[in-house]
């Protein structure tokens, strides 16, 4: 039987015990840095002569590991390794699969402080966005654990006269999974736990940034006692080998979250039918968004502000429903962007380690182009506060950055940056404040400051984003509670932490049979 599901909790780290906690598991990992990371493909380390090297952003000359780099023959060998253990776990009991799935969460939380000190220093995550990347990744586990088994009981069905008819559910095979950066446990297990927990294997490819995350969670894959092969670890470089396992014809599904250019290609690659290829494939896309928050003359404007300065610069503004335009009504335009320069102004940055509150970006190229927008963006809005490098042990930090009198269809207001930008664009009132938020390509959040229940309304029906937040930030989506995913350019609205994800990564069979006379 598994335990009931809730979301893992966070930590108080004013209180001096979790401080304590946070610095001893910090400490601890340093002691780890340097760690090698090889190819896990059927269960066997396969080291290569490239290798991958993991940097800490918020002091480059610092190692924290490398990885082996795998090429296209690796790729070819992981899917076969997936489809060779894919008869055996499919045929597993769903209520074995889910135990493993669950004890994979159980020791995730057991170690939650390690894995938050992983990111902290090997994606640049402060301890509570890293705690929240961590109890997220619990929290999918759980999450999936208890819909896998709900998905396996038949499916409804009419009864019909001398006949006895079923559906079920069924997995459908071998598939990859391309996680992100900047989630490097939360998404990356979400993405590769909810196919397998549904009876699928996988092939994962950990993003280039953060691969040692996801060789400490291959880890604890093999500690709880997954079958060799259910999970193959693949780090390399998307170039050599992101196409072989999108082209690959034995590849069954493609799960991905990152850039809208990158999923664009793997979408269109995957709709491509290559020889001996028995199927279409799937190809769940999460790319992204311009992500808006509109606060009108009616709400709360000193809590607005608070909210969009958290949604703005949260993990440095490296999050996909970051806010990254605020949209705000002519009424209080001046007064709201006044709050905003104010709270910008008081965030501290530092290190990670010592939990500032703005951190590095994650890489040397983010960081040159974020700046590079941020340097075209003056042609377009006044820059109000930040916008240059700030110089800490030679970390890739950008001060975070407001620009004000943003027109709603500047590159500023329509190109996803990835980083501390945010842009404030003026509306003459609530329908034109609307009207601007969806006249993006993208969907994916957006939120609505106002204490107006006609508005509120409309924006829960005009308002075209797949999670739509209310009085409060909009960043910060709870598995099972806001499940999540966009619309438009944002991707397939696959909708993680949902009832239904699980449900993409299988098929129905049904089953009629004729009853005796």
């Amino acid at each position: 039987m598994l335990g009931p599901f809730e979301n893992e909790p966070y930590s108080d780290f004013t209180a001096p015990d979790a401080r304590a906690a946070y610095e001893i598991a910090v400490a601890g990992v340093r002691t780890s840095l340097g760690l090698h990371a090889p190819l896990v493909i059927g269960g066997q380390r396969v080291e290569t002569d490239d290798a991958i090297v993991s940097l800490n952003p918020a002091k480059p000359d610092e190692v924290i590991g490398t990885a082996s780099a795998a090429s296209s023959d690796h790729a070819r060998a992981a899917i076969a390794a997936a489809w060779d253990a894919f008869p055996g776990w499919a045929a597993t009991p769903v209520g074995e699969r889910s135990r493993l799935v669950f004890a994979l969460g159980s020791l995730l939380k057991e170690r939650k402080y390690e894995f938050s000190a992983w990111q902290t220093l090997e994606a640049g995550k402060n301890w509570g966005e890293a705690e929240a990347d961590v109890a997220e990744a619990v929290d999918f586990c759980m999450y999936y654990a208890h819909q896998a088994v709900r998905l396996a009981s038949p499916l409804p069905s009419v009864e019909w006269p001398g006949e006895h008819n079923e559906s079920h559910l069924v997995p459908m095979g071998a598939g990859v999974a391309i996680p992100p950066w900047n989630f490097p446990l939360a998404i990356l297990v979400g993405m590769a736990i909810g196919p397998v927990a549904a009876g699928n294997t996988i092939v994962l490819k950990p993003a280039s940034n953060t691969p040692i995350i996801g060789y400490k969670f291959m880890e604890a894959v093999e500690e709880v006692g997954f079958p060799p092969g259910v999970i193959n670890f693949l780090p390399g470089r998307g170039g050599e080998i992101g196409d072989a396992l999108v082209d690959h014809p034995r590849t069954r599904f493609i799960n991905f979250t990152g850039s809208k250019e990158v999923g664009l290609r793997i979408h269109e690659r995957s709709a491509v039918v290559h020889p001996e290829q028995r199927w279409l494939k799937r190809a769940y896309m999460e790319m992204g968004g311009k992500d808006a928050l509109i606060v009108d003359e009616t709400a709360d404007l000193d809590a607005a502000a608070d909210a969009a300065v958290r949604s703005a610069f949260g993990f440095q503004g490296q999050k996909c429903s970051a806010c990254s335009r605020l949209i705000l009504v002519d009424k209080v335009y001046d007064r709201v962007l006044d709050a905003v320069v104010e709270g910008t102004a008081a965030l501290e940055m530092g290190s990670p380690i010592l939990n500032a509150p703005v951190g590095p970006v994650i890489s040397a190229a983010q960081y040159g182009s974020i700046l590079e927008e941020i340097d075209a963006g003056k042609g377009e809005g006044e820059l109000l506060i930040g916008g240059e490098p700030v110089d800490l042990d030679g970390g890739y930090y950008i001060a975070p950055t407001v620009f004000g009198g943003v027109d709603r269809d500047a590159r500023l207001a329509q190109h996803e940056i990835f980083g501390p930008v945010l842009s404030v664009i003026r509306a003459t009132d609530f329908e034109d404040a609307i009207s601007i938020a969806n006249g993006t390509e993208f969907g994916l959040t957006g939120g609505l400051f106002s204490s107006d229940p006609t508005r509120i309304e409309a924006a829960k029906r005009g308002f075209h984003v797949g999670n739509l937040y209310i009085n409060r930030k909009i960043t910060g989506a709870l598995v099972g509670v806001q499940p999540f995913g966009g619309f438009n350019m944002s991707g397939s609205n696959a909708k993680a932490g949902g009832p239904d994800y699980l449900r993409l990564f299988m098929e129905m069979k049904t089953v009629a049979e004729k009853l005796p006379d």
